[in-house]
């Protein structure tokens, strides 16, 4: 059944999103689509504002898929605020929300398997294994369901970015997707569905990782990248809230590690930390 919020429409099913999809495309809408997980908040609704500002219609999905979670206990834990998420999406001026159970998504298993070369083999590709390979089954899906102009993505997910750009590329989707700069709290912590299950103490202790990312920036003229990797690594592991589980110094385009700072025109660091049970990650551009 089709739920009218206002101006905002909700689809539960891909028929009825379809339907309402269809409408625009035949008004010659352009669509711009934001795929979240839902537990919503201001780094998303910046990417729903853009979205509301560079096309005729912008659409949202809440949808936590299980296909990218290699920890179960990861997946159960996760946070799910859909009332909450419903009033941002409202607020920005979304006009869609795609809001699909389990079944929708999968009403059969998907066994496809996605070969993206080197780009889903290191970092989180090491620390999540079949991770990537969800998130392109889910987005990929979604692709087909909303068929959009554009699509929206933070650059937190830095290698996340990487790995669904290179999908578009080799399903010849028709959509320009668009990296969306980090939104961080006051305090520099890079904004995450994930920041609130952080335990008091720690969440006092996160902003650090964004402190030295920050410092690491300017002292990557003074030390060599091992040196680098190492000042990083130390400087927030000194924090016993805190423990480092990568920090690599990557070719921009293809997140081949470097040793030297004239190995690649554009660089970044990218970082995951555990703080406690809950694991943060973030990246900054050399």
């Amino acid at each position: 059944m089709l739920i009218l919020l206002n101006t905002m429409e909700i689809a539960r099913t891909v028929v009825e999103l379809r339907s309402l999809l269809d409408k625009r495309r035949a008004a010659e809408q352009t669509i711009g689509f934001v795929p979240t997980m839902g537990a919503l908040h201001q780094g998303h609704v910046s990417l729903m504002e853009q979205a509301v500002r560079e096309n005729s219609c912008a659409v949202v999905s809440i949808f936590v898929n299980p296909t990218q979670f290699n920890d179960p206990n990861d997946l159960k834990k996760y946070p799910r605020t859909p009332e909450k998420d419903l009033a941002l999406v409202e607020r920005a001026g979304v006009s869609v929300v795609f809001m699909p159970e389990v079944k929708e998504m999968y009403p059969t298993p998907d066994s496809r398997q996605f070969d993206f070369g080197m780009l889903d083999k290191v970092m989180e590709g090491v620390h999540r294994p079949g991770h990537f390979n969800g998130v392109a089954q889910v987005v990929s899906r979604l692709f087909d369901m909303v068929m959009p102009n554009r699509a929206y993505f933070g650059q937190k997910d830095f290698q996340q970015l990487a790995i669904i750009r290179q999908m578009v590329k080799m399903l010849c989707y028709p959509i320009e997707i668009i990296g969306c700069t980090i939104v961080r709290e006051a305090d520099g912590l890079a904004m995450s569905s994930r920041n609130m299950l952080l335990e008091p103490g720690r969440r006092q202790s996160a902003p650090l990782i964004a402190k030295t990312l920050a410092e690491a920036r300017n002292k990557a003229t003074q030390l060599s990248v091992k040196q680098l990797i190492d000042w990083v690594v130390s400087s927030i592991n000194s924090d016993a809230n805190l423990e480092v589980e990568y920090f690599e110094v990557v070719n921009a385009e293809t997140l081949a590690p470097i040793e030297g700072w004239n190995d690649a025109p554009e660089k970044a660091g990218c970082i995951a930390v555990w703080a406690g049970s809950v694991r943060l990650i973030d990246n900054i551009m050399f």
